[in-house]
């Protein structure tokens, strides 16, 4: 049966994309925002994953502020990297895995979770960025990829609460798919960032590092805080880590299991105007 291995968590921050596209990374700004990475790119290459379920929130690119599903998969073949203004990204084109995608839809629905199905989609820098910080820069991705966006930017968005229980959910699905899949499931956004009006460029480090605490050792916890303490504490746009949560909640120990194990957890300040946290959790036999 296919299996969840680990769970990745991780900011997209568009600049970070466009420093790579660049050749900037090792210029003394970025330098240090690509050295915390460094781990994660040689930790991927021995464990091959064979499909990452990636929970991002799409940028106003393949749903405009005329259709916005709160939940939608991707259950399409390929996905093409979004020209978001300025031409797409030059990475390669996304496959994802349609047999598994469309095993989760009818699992997670029959769960009472309404998905939005999508058989056709561009992806944005929320889905390409942290694959490039994962896998660098290859000619093709090593493993397929199952875009899962989430709702962020227009309210009501989803709670935190509600994304750790679609979490389990989706565990509950991968684990009934009847085929021997490496499983990894990333939770991407975030971290503190506000990007207009008087607060912008906000970051706080004390709500950032209590969340990435929290989310290690007490998600039902974090869970339960309401959305406005994210918009208060971590900018309008802190909301994005609730996408963590899902993540978070297909690990093992919520579904009776052992905790996964911390292998890796950076922080770092500042990347554009955010800041960037990454952690890596391991599942425990």
């Amino acid at each position: 049966m296919a299996r969840i291995t680990a769970s990745v968590f991780s900011s997209h921050v568009p600049a970070i994309g466009a420093a790579l596209d660049l050749g900037k990374t090792h210029e003394d700004y970025w330098q240090p925002v690509f050295k915390g990475y460094e781990f994660v790119k040689q930790w991927e290459k021995a464990q091959r994953p064979d499909v990452v379920f990636l929970v991002y929130n799409d940028h106003a690119t393949a749903f405009s502020l005329d259709f916005i599903p709160t939940f939608a998969i991707g259950t399409a073949a390929e996905f093409t990297p979004a020209d978001e203004g300025w031409g797409p990204r030059p990475v390669p084109q996304v496959y994802g895995h349609p047999e598994l995608a469309a095993h989760i839809a009818q699992s997670v629905i029959q769960q009472d979770f309404d998905l939005t199905i999508v058989n056709k989609m561009d992806v944005d820098h929320g889905l390409t960025v942290p694959l490039s910080l994962m896998f660098g820069q290859p000619e093709a991705w090593p493993c397929k990829i199952i875009p899962f966006a989430v709702n962020v930017v227009q309210y009501p968005v989803p709670s935190g609460q509600r994304c750790l229980n679609l979490g389990k959910a989706i565990r509950k699905a991968i684990e009934s798919f009847d085929e021997d899949l490496n499983v990894q499931i990333w939770g991407t956004g975030g971290m503190s960032h506000q990007l207009q009006g008087p607060r912008a460029g906000l970051i706080n480090k004390v709500f950032d590092n209590a969340f990435l605490d929290r989310l290690i050792a007490d998600p039902e916890g974090q869970a339960a805080v309401p959305h406005i303490d994210y918009v208060r504490e971590a900018g309008s746009e802190g909301i994005e880590l609730v996408m963590w949560l899902i993540a978070r909640g297909a690990m093992a120990d919520l579904a009776g299991g052992k905790p996964p194990k911390p292998l890796h957890r950076f922080y770092h300040v500042p990347a554009s105007n955010t800041a960037v946290g990454h952690l890596v959790l391991e599942e425990q036999k």
